[in-house]
């Protein structure tokens, strides 16, 4: 049954490794559980660091924990069964914060989770006709291997920024650089320090072809962050700048709870009573967008990295695989999570051999089980899984193979979607930057018909989305 479902041993996998696989993307991204709530909930609506909406509520920190992990569960599940791709979804950390800062502001929380729910609709729509994936097949290879490049450096700043090991500066610097090393140019700090032992021994594992190098490495480093923290006393980076970015390494007091599901159903669509049609439209167009490329370049790097793509760059099941990715937003808005999407860390579970859906079982599983064992999991401090992200940034560097240097038409866009995506945080940015200068070197260089005519659309509709701001002021 197992074989028929997921096809594990035609894609050179075994149920060992793919169970492996998807502990360990699980233990990648679990952060989310604990990073969405601060990102969309509040303690209370008297802090004045509360994220309140238009009516001045809130929404809980124990509700969207417990609903951030509900929803990923069930679409990563849903993902696995449908697409058979080892590919977990979560909420997305790009769209949770632009609802919290921008879109929560102009209306109430119900009405901002109902457009995320219309984007859902707008996404499985697109992906349903089929236009999602003739997008996703007329990028051109040296962009798709682009794409894979960038989001290993994305992922790769992603773990260095979280551990603490690249900072921003403080404007009180008086510098033009915006980041640094540490604090004040050194590790400075515990949690830093334990990230580059777990660095130093995630790489060892993994160059040596250890088996489970990748999870073996997190759980080592997770057992010298309790050390540490049993002998230093750190504490949180809330009551200490050179403390444990999110999760204290200690041993919980308690392990069992109920989860408060209240949040799940709890969306509105007056947003268009509210504010006026062109803001509402334009709010969802950015939404849109966003999700779509987000999705499509994560994909892209994902199934390189597996190696389940064709001679043409091709992902099997990819039109299901749009599909289920767009009800991610749908589900996500409706349980008050934000828009869920493809995760980036499941690049862990692949390079712990996972190639199939089954993974997505066990990860989705471990997701619903962290409902009840919140304690449990908050363990693992986000600086013990950084050094897996910035490991598995390194193998997915490697597609830089792929790309034909000494073609500029071809490498400048292909340079342009590498270090955008690091450089502003958002694989969605990369990805417009390398789109609009292919259109635009290729006209300029006289080969306009070599371009894919949906090359030329979306390429228009990034303009658009990087002047999304300037057209709202404009039109309203």
């Amino acid at each position: 049954m197992i074989e028929r479902l997921f096809q594990v041993s035609e894609r050179g996998s075994t149920v060992p490794r793919e169970l492996r696989g998807g502990l360990v993307t699980f233990v990648t991204m679990s952060y989310i559980i604990v990073l969405n709530p601060l990102i969309l909930g509040s303690v209370s609506a008297t802090d004045p660091s509360a994220k309140t909406d238009v009516l001045g509520n809130i929404l809980p920190i124990s509700q969207v924990a417990a609903v951030t992990a509900l929803v990923a569960g069930v679409m990563t599940i849903l993902f696995g069964l449908v697409a058979n791709l080892p590919f977990a979804i979560a909420t997305g950390l790009g769209i949770n914060t632009l609802l919290a800062v921008t879109i929560a502001p102009l209306m109430s929380w119900p009405e901002a989770m109902g457009l995320v729910v219309i984007d859902g609709v707008v996404i499985v729509l697109l992906a349903v006709t089929g236009f999602r994936t003739a997008v996703f097949n007329a990028v051109p290879a040296a962009l798709k291997s682009a794409i894979a490049v960038g989001i290993g450096a994305f992922i790769a700043l992603i773990g260095l920024v979280d551990a603490g090991f690249v900072r921003r500066l403080p404007d009180a610097a008086h510098t033009t650089v915006p980041v640094g090393l540490g604090i004040g140019g050194s590790i400075a700090s515990w949690p830093t320090f334990v990230f580059v032992v777990g660095l130093l021994i995630t790489g060892v594992l993994v160059v040596r072809g250890i088996r489970a190098g990748l999870l073996i490495g997190v759980v080592t480093t997770t057992v010298i962050a309790i050390i540490v923290e049993a002998i230093a006393h750190v504490g949180s980076s809330a009551t200490n700048p050179k403390g444990w970015s999110l999760s204290v390494p200690t041993l919980p007091s308690s392990v069992v709870g109920l989860p408060d599901l209240s949040l799940v159903g709890n969306i509105s669509f007056n947003a268009f009573g509210r504010l006026d049609v062109l803001t509402v439209v334009l709010l969802i167009f950015t939404l849109v967008l966003a999700n779509f490329f987000d999705a499509m370049g994560t994909m892209t790097g994902l199934g390189q990295q597996a190696g389940l793509t064709d001679e043409k760059g091709q992902l099997p099941n990819i039109g299901k695989a749009l599909v289920v990715e767009g009800a991610g937003a749908i589900a996500g808005g409706a349980g008050s999570a934000s828009s869920n999407t493809v995760f980036i860390e499941s690049a862990s579970g692949i390079a712990e051999g996972a190639r199939t859906g089954m993974a997505n079982l066990l990860t989705g599983l471990l997701f619903l089980a962290a409902m009840f064992f919140t304690p449990l999991y908050a363990i693992v401090p986000v600086e013990a899984a950084a050094p897996a992200l910035v490991i598995v940034g390194a193998m997915m560097f490697r597609q830089v193979a792929g790309i034909e240097l000494t073609d500029l038409r071809s490498a400048i866009p292909a340079f342009l979607t590498i270090v955008v995506m690091p450089f502003t945080y958002s694989i969605a940015n990369g990805i417009g930057a390398g789109f609009i200068s292919y259109v635009v070197l290729s006209a300029a260089t006289g080969k306009a018909r070599t371009v894919h005519p949906l090359m030329w659309v979306v390429a228009v509709a990034f303009v658009g989305y990087f002047a999304v701001g300037p057209l709202r002021a404009l039109f309203t």
